[in-house]
């Protein structure tokens, strides 16, 4: 069942990058730690099961009970803002450190009965499992587990039947996937299964959370970039998904149209008839004619209201309808705020587009750096790898003979990390051997690049990166290919291998050359250049050959400043 866990950790990873990529600062933190809660603890299933010795089981059975303890407590929290409804902050205090107080038990476990007062470790076939009997401070885990449970869902109905501010849709979503996480829970035991279901459940959990950050993108009318707008209360904001749900406005905009005031969010905007007309109105104006986006409206008192509409953009979709409301005797003076408006927007989305750039870069490090921790031989590997791939293809832009793109170069040094990421399907004993392997563990070591290839096939998906994910996937499975078709593990011959794969295995080749592993010294440069120029049109591509001999000089300078790395 080992399979079991591993997709469902690949699941919660994936959410977890595709969450990396919609973050934004205004984003609940209870989102992000829930996210990194779903991560960890199905990494310490998955670690769990596949455990050779109690020691290795009792620390992932640790790394599995950190959602345990603490993501119902942040899934309650999330529900509370989620929901406009205050929590003191001393209760929040209380449940932090009880939620703690339990996990330090657990944290404990071999050293303390607070938590499991007897632990046996057993496996069968490729599962491994712990038998465990409780201590007292499993009962209070119980009853914190049932606390924030029924404290979730007492929020959620008194929040659906009074709080015209929540969204009903988006309650509907928190109430679903409460349902789900206690049905996860309690099937195991009413049903003795065989395998945990509390994995599944993270999965579930956070791809509904993904359905919640895509909505509340569009509920947060008061966005960095336009704060100084609302607080001054000069211009309202209204805003309207397709199917003319009323999502929200501030309190300008209140003020310019109390009518605001009777509408709930999620529900239809012509609940209050007279604004509902007028907006759609303007709308299906817009509609037919973008051009068309200004209306003037006589208010009482004398005052005139311009108001303009447009479309309500979630980076680059189309998510709805905003419309913007000011006095129009102040015109100028709404013209310029709007153009500042749009300067703060335009760097803001700069800013935010980078930082989840840099983020996304830093799991996939991260990721790869994991897996390399696993083996004994290639310490600082995807480093060094990384590195020769740019130096080659610094060359390789100076050669007119190959026409690649910024882009192209860009994926390629960023997938260069995880060219081994399968390695994580090779079992412990073979990839940490001390040693070369014997035919049947290379034949197991072998797997690894198909393996790879699936994984990031599996995590890139969604990613709305399409040219990433490939460049990646073929970097990771063919990489160990050679020209003469004599590689693995397809056993694909020249130019049937992707260039970025062939570009690859000349960096990884070389690394392993000039760097010390556990079976072998390493070679000297003067050696290392004479195995690769051997290798020229049997195992690497004779057209890379000359894009070596003028990488040469960079390579033997960047390996002679790592000294003894």
């Amino acid at each position: 069942m080992i399979w079991y866990y591993a997709v469902l950790f690949a699941i919660a990873a994936g959410c977890s990058l595709i969450y990396a990529f919609m973050w934004h600062k205004h984003f609940d933190v209870n989102l992000t730690l829930m996210f990194f809660a779903g991560v960890i603890s199905n990494l310490g299933y998955l670690m769990l099961a596949d455990s050779t010795t109690a020691q290795e089981a009792i620390l992932a059975n640790k790394f599995s009970y950190f959602g345990a303890c603490f993501g119902p407590l942040f899934i309650m929290l999330l529900i509370f803002n989620l929901c406009h409804i205050k929590l003191p902050s001393l209760l929040r205090r209380i449940f932090f450190i009880a939620s703690s107080a339990v996990y330090l038990s657990v944290i404990f476990t071999g050293k303390s009965n607070a938590f499991y007062q007897e632990i046996v470790f057993e496996r069968t076939g490729s599962t491994a499992w712990l038998n465990k009997t409780y201590g007292p401070m499993h009962a209070v885990f119980m009853a914190l587990i049932a606390t924030y449970t029924i404290v979730s869902f007492i929020v959620l109905i008194y929040a659906y039947a009074k709080k015209k501010d929540a969204s009903r849709y988006m309650i509907s979503l928190l109430f679903t996937m409460e349902v789900v996480s206690v049905m996860c829970y309690v099937s195991r035991r009413i049903f003795d299964l065989k395998f945990e279901s509390v994995p599944m459940a993270y999965a579930m959990i956070l791809v509904i959370f993904l359905f919640i950050v895509y909505r509340i993108s569009i509920y947060d009318v008061d966005d960095a970039a336009i704060d100084s707008l609302v607080e001054k209360g000069i211009t309202g904001f209204v805003s309207i998904d397709f199917k003319n749900n009323y999502l929200g406005s501030n309190d300008a905009a209140k003020k310019y149209f109390p009518a605001l005031n009777n509408l709930t969010v999620d529900r239809s905007v012509t609940r209050d008839a007279a604004f509902g007309e007028m907006a759609l109105r303007w709308i299906d104006i817009f509609e037919k004619d973008n051009t068309r986006d200004k209306h003037h409206i006589d208010a009482e008192g004398g005052n005139i209201y311009l108001v303009n509409v447009n479309y309500l953009y979630d980076g680059r979709k189309k998510r709805g309808y905003q419309l913007f409301i000011s006095d129009d005797t102040k015109e100028q003076k709404y013209i310029n705020l709007i153009n500042s408006f749009n300067l703060k927007l335009g760097n803001e989305v700069k800013a935010k587009t980078k930082h989840i750039e840099a983020m996304h870069d830093k799991l996939i490090i991260g990721m790869a750096t994991m897996v390399e921790s696993r083996d004994n031989s290639t310490g600082g590997h995807i480093k060094r790898t990384s590195e020769g791939v740019r130096i080659l293809l610094d060359e390789i832009k100076k050669d007119p003979q190959f026409d690649f793109s910024e882009e192209f170069c860009k994926n390629l040094i960023k997938s260069a990390p995880m060219h081994d990421l399968g390695k994580i399907a090779v079992d412990d004993q073979i990839l940490r051997k001390k040693g070369r392997f014997e035919p049947e563990e290379y034949e197991q070591m072998k797997k690894h690049a198909a393996e790879g290839a699936k994984l990031i096939d599996e995590i890139l998906e969604g990613t709305d990166n399409d040219s990433f994910q490939k460049v990646a996937v073929n970097v990771a499975h063919y990489h160990h290919e050679r020209w003469d078709g004599s590689g693995y593990p397809e056993g694909l011959a020249g130019d049937e291998i992707p260039i970025e794969a062939r570009i690859m295995a000349i960096a990884d080749v070389y690394d392993a050359l000039v760097s010390k592993r556990v079976y072998k010294e390493k070679y000297s440069f003067e050696k290392a250049n004479e195995i690769i120029m051997e290798g020229m049109g049997s195992q690497f591509d004779k057209r890379l050959e000359q894009v070596y001999v003028n990488s040469r000089p960079a390579l033997e300078a960047y390996y002679s400043s790592l000294g003894d790395e």
